[in-house]
């Protein structure tokens, strides 16, 4: 089994056509506003509206269920058609069959490239409620671009989304990759390494960093191997998944940053993987870190 036989990841695979070129026409966004075919979803608290199904509600944009607070930002084009996203505040409860779900449990649900729309969806929502303001002058910042970007009229500065990028690793050295743990999660729970990239280092050299850094062990950074990316809408990220080989086995744990780290055997995450080992859990579908486990499993 290889990489491609995989299913996608959760909050990949966004199948809209972003339409870059008509973002930038102001005349030409204000007209998808009014079309009749234009649909919009919601989010309330960062929750999306879903079905049953696996789907997102798409409502008419003159549909006064949900009706948002604020602009809408817009998410691209669906079968032609514009689609767009809106934080509502109504409590109202949903009805039959459609419900708000948690943000992790729609990315359980959700299906192949609804999730993907959420994830866009989510983070670009998030990010216009976290920025208001200019960070150079103060002065109130004003969406252009959809919503996909936000220019400040006082000192003209353009602000856009942040995105922060992640590594996750797993160390292997032959038959055995390194997991960690920390002390917040529920027991018997391991994962893949991970951390936040830092200014001015490759991806390689923060893989290397945030492994030494948690666990003492070395790594063959020039080694690593790309396996994976996935957007991570809590509320930014873009997780980057590697393989990388260890240099060095002993392993020191910081403390501050995980409860314990241990090796396992490719048997034991092969009986993880189907829930069967007797004192180790790993994290469910959603998690780039099980694909990582997954991968490696399989080889």
């Amino acid at each position: 089994m290889t990489e491609q036989d995989f299913p996608p990841l959760a909050f990949s695979g966004c199948p809209l056509d972003r339409g870059e070129a008509i973002r930038r026409d102001e005349a030409a966004m204000s007209a998808l506003l009014t079309q009749p075919a234009s649909r919009r979803i919601v989010l309330r608290g960062g929750e999306p509206l879903m079905r049953a199904d696996g789907r997102l509600v798409r409502y008419p944009l003159t549909d006064p269920e949900f009706a948002p607070e604020g602009d809408l930002v817009f998410l691209g084009f669906e079968d032609n058609c514009a689609l767009f996203a809106g934080e509502t505040s109504d409590a109202s409860e949903p009805f039959e069959d459609v419900r708000f779900s948690d943000p992790r449990a729609a990315g359980m649900r959700l299906e192949a490239g609804e999730s993907g729309i959420y994830a866009f969806a989510r983070s670009l929502l998030l990010w216009r409620e976290r920025r208001g303001f200019c960070s150079n002058c103060g002065g109130r910042l004003q969406a252009v671009d959809g919503g996909l970007r936000r220019d400040c009229p006082a000192c003209s500065t353009f602000h856009f989304p942040r995105t922060d990028p992640v590594v996750i690793m797993l160390p292997v050295d032959g038959e055995h990759c390194l997991l960690g743990r920390q002390a917040a999660w529920p027991e018997r729970m391991w994962s893949a390494l991970a951390g936040f990239m830092e200014p001015g280092e490759s991806i390689e050299e923060a893989c290397a960093r945030e492994v030494h850094e948690e666990t003492g062990v070395c790594v063959d950074h020039a080694r690593a191997e790309y396996v994976a990316s996935q957007p991570w809408p809590f509320p930014s990220s873009i997780m980057i998944g590697l393989i990388v080989p260890a240099a060095t086995r002993d392993v020191t744990i910081d403390p501050a940053e995980l409860e314990a780290a241990r090796w396992f055997s490719r048997a034991d995450v092969r009986d993880m993987l189907a829930g069967i080992h007797p004192d180790a859990d790993i994290p469910p579908k959603i998690a780039i870190a099980r694909r990582l486990l997954e991968v490696w499993a399989a080889r």
